[in-house]
């Protein structure tokens, strides 16, 4: 028979029942507190034990998993599964030490791109504000891969992918920062920057940004690689998100440079107007949406021409609006357990129609006798 779900409505009652304020607290029986901790140890799964099941099928050949029954996709679902566990820091720092890490990295060498996708995905997880992960992976040669699929695989979610995870394995991270530069991490950022992808051309932006912000010393090298002619072909990008980002490295930019061309000058003064120009036929709604790019054009132009850009005289700088609170949206979407579970109870499944999962089996299968 399939398992049932968590016993919300019971738990809910219980609750209920013992903490409405219409009776003085009390001890809880013998019996009531054994029902409850049974309630809740039935929902409760040893993460740890969890992932060592896990470490073992990622040190499993390949070929072996496959002549289990083992598919791609189970691969997926599984580190879907272990990047929910390593959410925790002391999971991610339990990883390497269960023997899960190695196998892991592996996996982003994997003839599957959406696994290579997935691991990238996980290691994301578990550096991310996380330095002793950071080191962790580091030491166990995973910059490697991660650098080797962000410049050259050919499916560009991959290298969207593990942009991300070295971007969270390097943030705040001296000798990953010095890896990158070593890499030529530059240069494969200028061809993010080229791609046609959004996601990729955000990734990218953010990083670069970081880089800027943390090592001004970097704008040389951003420089030499011609940076800026894209960074002002991207602030002219129709996506929102992408001009902030590229206005973000541009201002970084301008706070280094110290000789520039007339020609120079005067290609910034035309893709700032042509934003000014831009924002101003915005609609009341997009232009509460833009804060961020009329802040970041109006920082720009000063920080260029030394003097107020002309958002400031059009009154498009600041809004009333802008000082408003926000409305509340989360409330409704993080409602607590019992909550939720009350306005939504959990219907009762069928047994006989449900789909049974079948767990992944290292060993052989059971005996037909």
């Amino acid at each position: 028979m399939a398992k049932e779900g968590p016993n919300w409505d019971g738990l809910l009652k219980w609750s209920i029942a013992h903490s409405d304020g219409t009776q003085p607290n009390r001890n809880l029986s013998e019996e009531d507190r054994r029902w409850f901790m049974e309630a809740m140890q039935a929902q409760t799964i040893d993460v740890v034990k969890r992932m060592k099941e896990i470490s073992l099928v990622m040190q499993t050949p390949e070929q072996d998993l496959e002549a289990q029954g083992v598919t791609p996709e189970d691969i997926e679902d599984m580190l879907d599964e272990l990047q929910e566990h390593v959410e925790s820091i002391d999971m991610a720092n339990d990883l390497h030490s269960i023997g899960g890490l190695v196998p892991l990295l592996g996996y982003l060498k994997s003839s599957h791109a959406n696994i290579r996708a997935k691991a990238a995905d996980v290691v994301t997880t578990i550096v991310q504000n996380n330095p002793r992960s950071q080191q962790l992976v580091m030491e166990a040669n995973g910059f490697e891969p991660l650098i080797s699929n962000f410049s050259s695989d050919p499916d560009v979610n991959v290298r969207a992918k593990a942009l991300g995870a070295l971007s969270s394995l390097i943030r705040h991270n001296k000798p990953g920062i010095a890896a990158f530069r070593l890499a030529n991490g530059y240069a494969a950022l200028r061809d993010a920057l080229a791609s046609e992808n959004v996601r990729f051309q955000r990734k990218g932006l953010n990083l670069i940004h970081y880089l800027l912000h943390e090592n001004h010393s970097d704008c040389n090298i951003v420089n030499e690689l011609g940076f800026p002619r894209m960074l002002m072909h991207l602030a002219s990008s129709e996506d929102s998100d992408v001009r902030e980002a590229a206005l973000r490295g541009l201002l970084e930019l301008a706070r280094d440079r110290k000789d520039e061309s007339s020609e120079d000058v005067e290609k910034m003064k035309q893709l700032l107007q042509e934003r000014i120009n831009g924002i101003s036929l915005m609609s009341a709604e997009d232009l509460g949406a833009a804060k961020e790019e009329r802040h970041l054009v109006d920082t720009l132009w000063t920080t260029c021409f030394n003097e107020p850009s002309s958002l400031r005289e059009k009154g498009l700088l600041v809004l009333p609006e802008d000082d408003a609170a926000a409305p509340d949206v989360a409330s409704k979407h993080f409602e607590p357990p019992f909550r939720s579970a009350a306005a939504n109870p959990t219907p009762k499944k069928d047994s006989n129609n449900e789909k049974n999962e079948t767990p992944l089996l290292l060993g052989p299968g059971p005996s037909s006798n």
